[in-house]
């Protein structure tokens, strides 16, 4: 990711949870999710934002959120393998 005032408000990361580790974050157990991005910041966010990617292999893939300028989420999306 380059300069540019989008590219403060824009993240990308590869996740890989199991099924047997997401069903942690679906009972509760675990509510946070913290990745490190590929340009090195450390981003936690709330786990029930995965649920539309999750299958029965878990939630596996390269994905882009969004922050807005108070860097709340705005939106997720799958990119990737």
């Amino acid at each position: 990711m380059k300069g540019g005032s989008e590219n403060f408000r824009r993240v990308r990361f590869s996740l890989r949870i199991s099924p047997e580790a997401y069903l942690s974050y679906y009972q509760g157990v675990a509510r946070a999710v913290v990745v490190k991005s590929f340009d090195g910041r450390n981003i936690q966010f709330p786990a029930n934002i995965l649920q539309q990617f999750v299958t029965r292999e878990g939630v596996n893939g390269v994905f882009e959120m969004d922050f807005d300028a108070n860097n709340k989420f705005v939106a997720i999306r799958r990119i990737g393998d």
